[in-house]
This record gives C-alpha cells, sequence and structure tokens, in this order.
C-alpha cells in the first residue's frame, strides 16, 4: 500500500507539472499521450529516466549489496543534488593486492534540460537523495567475485550516485524553481570525501562511468589524473558515452537542441575543457565526439556501434517520427527495413569517424560492438559471463583489463551488423509480464536481461 501511496505523489506532481507552461518538447509529448496510445503511461517515463544497463537488470541472487554513504557535511559547500540534499555514494572497501587502489563508477540516467523536467526530476532518485537505494547490487565491473569481475574484484569499489542532471558538470541555481544544478561541486565533494578515506594513498586507479556518467568520466578525466602523484596508474574508461552530435530521422538534430538546454540551465559552460570551447560552441564541447582527442590521460571507450538509447532518443525519438515508422525498428532490430538498415549503418560511420584520431594513440583503448546495446560494463552479462558480448574473442571485461595493465593494444572495432552473433540485442517481453502491464507484444521490445522501466514500476508497485 505505502508504494502505491508513494506512486500516486509522483502522478500528482506530474499532473501539476502538465499544467504548467514551461516549453519542453520531451514533456510536452510525454504529457500528451492517453490511454489509447501504443506506448503506455510508464513506457513513457523510461524516457526520462534513461533506466538501462545494471539499474534494470535482473540481479543475481547472490549479488554483493553495497550500503549508502551521505556526505552530510557537503552541503556548506553547496554540493548538493537538485532538491538541495546532500549527494552520496556507495564503497566496498578493497582487500588484497588490490587494498590500494581504487575504482570510481559514476552513475548514469539522462539529464534534464529545463525547469519543467528539472523540477520532475528532483522527486526521483535521480536529483534527490532521500530517494536513493539504501543498497544497490555491485555487479560487472563492480563484482567482488574473480569469477565475475577478474582485474578489479578486491580493488576499492565505489559508485558515485547521480542526482545532478548535468553529467557531474553544472554549477548554477534557480531559486524560484527550487532547483541546484551543483554537478561539479558534488563531484569535488565525493572526491575529497573519498581521498580521507584512504583514496590519497592510491597507486593505481579506474575512473569510469555509464551513459550520462560516462560523459562525466570524460568530462572529468584529465582532472582526475590530476589529483595524483605522476607516478600513480591512472586511467579513465567511458562506457555508452559516446553521445553523436547526430542528424535525427527527420533531418533534425534532437539531441543537439536537448544537450544545448542541458548546458545553457546548468551552468556546465564555464566546467567544459577550454581546449575545446576555445574553438567551437559550449553544446558542441558537451558531446565526446569533440572532446576525446585532446584528453591527456589513456581513455578506453567501450560503445555499442548502434547505441539502443541513441537509437531510440537521439535518432528516432517520437517527435522526429510522429507517423511511428520507426517504432518497432527501434525496438527490435530484426524489424528494420533496408533503408533503416542503411539509415543506422551511417550513423555507425559517423561514430568510427570520431574515434579515428582518438585511436591512433597507443595508449588509449577503444571497444565498439556492433550491438543494439547501452551500458556494458556494469551488467554481468556483458561484462563477464559464458556469453558475453566478444570482439576478436575478447569479451569486454578482458579487453579493458588488458588495457588498463598494458597486456595488450586493444583498438577492438566490430565488423558491420549484423555479423556479431554475440551480441545481447532487444527481444520480447515475456508473455505473462506483457499481458499483465497491457503491452502489445506485436510492437512492444526490452533488452535481454533486463526489464524496460515500465516493467520495472510494475515489479516494484507488486
Amino acid at each position: 500500500m505505502g508504494k502505491m501511496v508513494e506512486f500516486g505523489v509522483v502522478l500528482c506532481v506530474l499532473f501539476v507539472l502538465s499544467k504548467w507552461g514551461a516549453e519542453s518538447s520531451e514533456l510536452d509529448a510525454f504529457f500528451s499521450r492517453n490511454s489509447s496510445s501504443d506506448v503506455s503511461f510508464l513506457e513513457s517515463m523510461s524516457r526520462l529516466e534513461s533506466v538501462y544497463g545494471a539499474a534494470a537488470a535482473a540481479v543475481p541472487p547472490d549479488a554483493l549489496m553495497v550500503g549508502l554513504s551521505l556526505i552530510q557535511g557537503a552541503a556548506a559547500k553547496g554540493a548538493v543534488c537538485l532538491d538541495g540534499t546532500p549527494p552520496g555514494y556507495h564503497l566496498h572497501p578493497g582487500f588484497g593486492t588490490g587494498a590500494d587502489s581504487w575504482l570510481i563508477q559514476l552513475e548514469g540516467g539522462g539529464w534534464c534540460n529545463n525547469l519543467r523536467s528539472c523540477i520532475y526530476r528532483k522527486t526521483t532518485h535521480r536529483g534527490s537523495s532521500t530517494l536513493f537505494e539504501k543498497q544497490i547490487p555491485f555487479t560487472g565491473i563492480l563484482s567482488n567475485k574473480a569469477e565475475e569481475n577478474p582485474d578489479f574484484f578486491n580493488w576499492n569499489r565505489v559508485k558515485i550516485r547521480y542526482c545532478d542532471g548535468g553529467s557531474f558538470a553544472g554549477d548554477s541555481e534557480n531559486k524560484q524553481a527550487g532547483l541546484q544544478f551543483r554537478g561539479k561541486r558534488i563531484w569535488l565533494a565525493v572526491i575529497e570525501d573519498l581521498m580521507s578515506k584512504g583514496m590519497q594513498n592510491v597507486n593505481q586507479a579506474l575512473l569510469s562511468g555509464c551513459s550520462a556518467g560516462g560523459l562525466a568520466s570524460i568530462l572529468h578525466c584529465d582532472g582526475f589524473q590530476g589529483l595524483f602523484p605522476v607516478s600513480t596508474k591512472v586511467k579513465c574508461l567511458s562506457d555508452a558515452g559516446l553521445f553523436m552530435d547526430a542528424t535525427d530521422v527527420s533531418g533534425g538534430h534532437t539531441l543537439r537542441s536537448f544537450f544545448a538546454g542541458v548546458v545553457s540551465l546548468q551552468g556546465i559552460e564555464e566546467n567544459l575543457p577550454s581546449t575545446c570551447t576555445d574553438h567551437l560552441d559550449p553544446t558542441s564541447c558537451f558531446f565526446p565526439q569533440n572532446l576525446i582527442a585532446s584528453i591527456k590521460t589513456p581513455l578506453f571507450i567501450l560503445n555499442a556501434a548502434y547505441d539502443s538509447w541513441q537509437v531510440q532518443e537521439s535518432l528516432a525519438p517520437s517527435t522526429a517520427d510522429p507517423q511511428g515508422s520507426w517504432h518497432d525498428c527501434k525496438m527490435n532490430n530484426e524489424r528494420c527495413s533496408a533503408s533503416q538498415i542503411q539509415f543506422l549503418q551511417d550513423f555507425r560511420n559517423r561514430m568510427l569517424s570520431a574515434v579515428q584520431s582518438f585511436s591512433e594513440s597507443s595508449q588509449n583503448g577503444l571497444f565498439l560492438n556492433s550491438c543494439f546495446a547501452h551500458c556494458q560494463s556494469e551488467r554481468q552479462d556483458t561484462w563477464f559471463a559464458y556469453d558475453s558480448p566478444t570482439v576478436n574473442n575478447r569479451r569486454v571485461a578482458l579487453a579493458v583489463g588488458d588495457w588498463y595493465f598494458d597486456r595488450a593494444t586493444i583498438q577492438a572495432v566490430d565488423c558491420a551488423y549484423p555479423c556479431d552473433t554475440t551480441c545481447h540485442n532487444l527481444e520480447e517481453i515475456h508473455p505473462a509480464i506483457a499481458a499483465s502491464n497491457g503491452i502489445d507484444l506485436g510492437r512492444s521490445k526490452v533488452i535481454p536481461h533486463q526489464m524496460s522501466f515500465s516493467v520495472f514500476i510494475l515489479l516494484y508497485l507488486l
């Protein structure tokens, strides 16, 4: 009953926000949907939450559960979530040979680009630490089991929670709306707290992140290295963070327009690398393709060439596809027409072109597989399992480990779709779950081993 009440509160907040006149193409589309729509109300919410990867994956029954630590003193420094609550993280101490090694994982979860969407966001766990889970599972690159995470299982492993909506990069506020855009201050406050807990004695470190956190790991990569002596081995990993400034199916630039709002609203411009802003506009400098070549710290890019989030929300969002001609294709690659596949191949080619200069440096690593996926490092089935995706016979975990420890140069680029049979692509929802959620299996799909956000909410309410 309590969970139903909580969900009812969210519905009420959404209803109130729907009456507010602030401009937002994403939310206008969201609120305009009705019960007869072939896209359910809860599925529409997934556009706001961008729940992918470990957040929606089935949790192994023996997964390590790690408790939350809030930084109570952070508020005095202005390092707060969107709603003014303190930031937090989950830390599992290292042991044995990994006691002096640290892995920092920046949580992902989309962005908010205007007052309307940010006010909604602060009523969720993406904008308020009061709604953080008290414990979360550590799987994939965060696992403490050698058989699941061969190179980093005994390191100090940290998951920094994401509650600013700007990839840990903003520094502004809107007092009238009660919003704090303090992503950069959150980053600094968490790092300072971790330093006091032993990270200052590190001998090797890896900064990683997934999705919006993958973008943040690029933005903060050189700054992270600068925290430590030159003798410390420091590298960075961006998982599903290579967001492309691409043309959508209508010929527009959906993601560029969205990012322009994020950068402007959250005061991100001043925190972007000057190596980019001295010749490009701030919005362009929020796109990794314009940043990666100038990163001095060794960086590994892990990305699906047909990134499922970008396909659904950047290339073929409903605003760019009002007739729904891309609906089936973007939810299940097997239903794409020949012309749609060609459009996706062109997107892959642009991604390959974007990393060409980056890959010329032997210190950098690359793993671009031809999958329709998003975030592959936090999920056990895609990080290191018997059927994990591979490129050149290497699983993701081994490719990252070989690169980090200088065991091999990793420049792994998959052949184009449909050659890769190891991918974990989109597949059908289980019929029983679909029926209970009112989903038409002829049109709706989810990622295997994952729940869509609608199913996630459904199970939460049960």
